[in-house]
């Protein structure tokens, strides 16, 4: 087995009396990409500023690329890249120009800068846009400039901070094929997002932290069961039918049916999804309720990521017992 591109063992950090990072476990293989998911302040920020060596841990160990964080801090800088949330280049510069500067601030010689500007211009898919002013970028273009930046040392590990920030779809998807295929060139890849569907999209496994805590890992496909199996949703055209929906398919289904009165929508769990909606259709004909709308979904990584982290509302409501009881 290969060894861990990233790996911490019980890595712990406390500011003041604040619990940061609380015995925090991980393994990321090389040449995947690996999501880190939690609330706002569960930690995530600081696990990278640790891996990064730019905190020291209080207790426990990490490595990465094979070395220890804290006794060999010069040998991690020279093989990780980090990209924060807002892209850091000079908008009065052309991208190439950036690319020289961040070449020169990392002691390349002069010529080296240039020639490894124009391979990354190249790498990026940025060659025709390497002359104009950043300023006339797009978010897209900006944001794979900040990425090639990252790798003026060709790193082996890569940190992401919310990489999509601020971007439209298309310059979305722009970032995430050239973190496809970073990976596929081999550069690990550690992932903060709050874009569950960015996750989804890029991660190959996810680490769910709270408070400090790793608190669930697995695939997106893994942590998705974690909500439950499909759903099919039933949106009624007359609120009033509402209630008779729900008694119905309780008593035909015979499985608890959760109800968002403010859609007029009805949520039902199922297990094989052609013949329970075959069954709510035909009901629901018998009935004379119209439906406006059904909709066969399987859990989404961010039901799973609401239900592990327990920040949430239930999406819907259960009907008091007396409307939903069988006739």
């Amino acid at each position: 087995m290969d060894t861990p591109a990233i790996a911490c063992e019980r890595l712990c950090k406390r500011f003041g009396n604040r619990t940061a990072l609380d015995h925090v476990d991980l393994s990321v293989p090389p040449g995947t990409v690996h999501g880190l998911l939690g609330p706002n302040g569960a930690g995530k920020t600081t696990a990278v500023r640790v891996l990064a060596t730019l905190l020291r841990p209080d207790a426990g160990r990490a490595r990465v690329a094979g070395f220890d964080v804290t006794r060999q801090a010069a040998q991690v800088r020279a093989r990780i890249g980090l990209a924060g949330q807002n892209a850091a280049v000079d908008e009065i510069l052309s991208g190439h120009q950036n690319l020289v500067m961040f070449g020169r601030l990392c002691h390349l010689p002069a010529g080296a800068a240039r020639k490894r500007a124009g391979e990354l211009l190249s790498q990026f898919a940025l060659t025709e846009a390497g002359s104009k002013p950043v300023r006339q970028y797009s978010g897209g273009m900006r944001r794979r400039l900040d990425l090639a930046a990252s790798f003026i040392v060709a790193p082996r590990v890569l940190f992401l901070d919310e990489p999509a920030t601020g971007l439209d779809p298309r310059g979305r998807n722009e970032v995430w094929q050239m973190i496809r295929a970073l990976a596929a060139a081999g550069t690990t890849v550690l992932l903060t997002t709050q874009h569950l569907e960015e996750a989804d999209q890029l991660a190959d496994a996810v680490t769910v932290i709270a408070a400090g805590r790793v608190i669930a890992e697995g695939t997106p496909d893994e942590l998705k069961t974690l909500a439950g199996g499909d759903r099919i949703d039933v949106t009624v055209r007359e609120a009033g039918d509402l209630a008779p929906a729900a008694r119905l398919l309780r008593a035909r289904l015979g499985v608890p049916v959760r109800a968002e009165p403010d859609r007029r929508e009805l949520s039902v769990p199922v297990t094989d999804r052609l013949a329970a909606l075959t069954q709510i259709i035909g009901s629901l004909r018998d009935e004379n309720i119209t439906a406006e709308d059904i909709t066969v979904r399987r859990p989404t990584l961010d039901d799973a990521f609401l239900q592990l982290t327990g920040q949430h509302q239930p999406p819907d409501r259960t009907l008091p017992a007396a409307e939903v009881s069988t006739p």
